[in-house]
């Protein structure tokens, strides 16, 4: 059933969220929205069965109960007739199954922010036209609306950077990077299946391969074009730097023999008439002392950094750590908070899929602290 048009600031009442899946960033997600004032949390989704019946509260390690107990069952969540879902699920293994997913969603009259498929971000080049006008009209039909985003894809390469531009009087190049070391990030998937860390280095994860890159942060070099009225080249330019660790590390995720993959450097690269104009970039260590010639952040373990070449040239370097240290938990926050309070505006935007193009200004509003 289409939902009323709500504003996106101050929603009359509360928002009825789902959230989708209680991993490392659901378990954020739902303490995130249990937070936020114009947000109701009113059900919550896993994929383990373990997990079902358990209080929401307690599977995001709150340290409370919530009265909100998880399901493995869609047909209970969409019941409850949320406005939005906050969709955190794992995503990078199983990108198509995941967009049918979040289009049937929609087509239920169900609004959506998701972390992934990072592809959904700015699709426009990389999916073929009539799968994007597929979500839209699932979107029309069911009177919601789809956002992707988070930090990276997200807020540190589309809204930091293109606002930055806005201090320019002429663009050379606007290069976007994630330096960080990886050493206590958890997710096996990623780490040893799709980045290939801990893999012999003649073993070529799907990531590797011709084209994957693009697919992936293609959307993010696609977007900031976008913002910026540019026609890139196609193909994007990919260059990727691998290298094996020079000693055994142990991560969160793998463990890392020497001589096996420890370290990558790659770039996604738009050109206009052969010059590169917009670089995406990741600097991805597991230990931080590797390669020490590659970029480093000016303090700890992780940063994003948008550095802008022309007149003038400028550089913000974004970093952050939760309030025990460390950066790739403040990660898995970050991007959760990205999606939670984006919901009032997606909730309000215009039915199908939106960008971060589409949105007005999405801020912390109702998130300041008291006492």
């Amino acid at each position: 059933m289409p939902h009323a048009p709500r504003g996106p600031q101050s929603p009359e009442k509360p928002l009825r969220v789902v959230v989708w899946s209680t991993g490392t960033v659901g378990r954020h997600a739902i303490a995130g929205v249990d937070a936020h004032p114009d947000l109701e949390l009113v059900g919550v989704w896993t994929s383990t069965p373990a997990k079902a019946g358990q209080d929401a509260g307690e599977l995001a390690g709150l340290g409370r109960t919530l009265g909100v107990a998880a399901t493995t069952s869609r047909d209970e969540l969409l019941a409850l007739a949320p406005d939005c879902v906050v969709h955190a699920a794992m995503t990078d293994d199983r990108v198509f199954e995941a967009i049918e997913d979040l289009t049937g969603l929609i087509r239920d009259g169900v609004n959506v922010v998701s972390s992934g498929p990072v592809i959904l971000v700015h699709p426009q080049g990389t999916l073929p036209d009539e799968m994007i006008s597929g979500i839209d009209e699932a979107g029309r039909e069911g009177g919601a609306s789809l956002h992707v985003n988070g930090i990276d894809p997200g807020f540190a390469n589309d809204v930091l950077p293109l606002s930055l531009t806005s201090l320019s009087q002429r663009i050379d190049e606007i290069r976007v990077q994630e330096i960080a070391d990886y050493s206590t990030y958890f997710q096996p998937v990623v780490m040893r299946d799709i980045f290939g860390f801990g893999r012999p280095l003649e073993d070529k994860p799907m990531l590797w391969e011709p084209g994957v890159l693009s697919m992936a942060w293609g959307s993010v070099v696609r977007q900031i074009a976008a913002g910026l009225g540019i026609t890139l080249d196609e193909p994007l330019t990919e260059n990727v730097d691998r290298r094996p660790a020079e000693r055994d590390v142990e991560t969160a995720s793998v463990d890392i023999p020497a001589g096996t993959m420890g370290a990558v450097r790659f770039e996604v690269v738009g050109k206009v008439d052969g010059v590169p104009r917009v670089v995406l970039e990741h600097v991805t260590r597991t230990a931080e002392d590797q390669v020490p010639e590659w970029p480093t952040p000016k303090e700890g373990g992780g940063c994003y950094r948008v550095v802008v070449t022309g007149e003038p040239v400028m550089e913000v370097e974004l970093t952050h750590r939760g309030e025990h240290g460390d950066h790739n938990v403040s990660g898995m926050i970050v991007t959760a908070q990205r999606l939670v309070n984006a919901v009032p505006a997606v909730v309000d935007a215009a039915p199908g899929l939106v960008t971060a193009l589409d949105l007005p200004l999405v801020t912390g509003r109702g998130l300041v602290a008291h006492g």
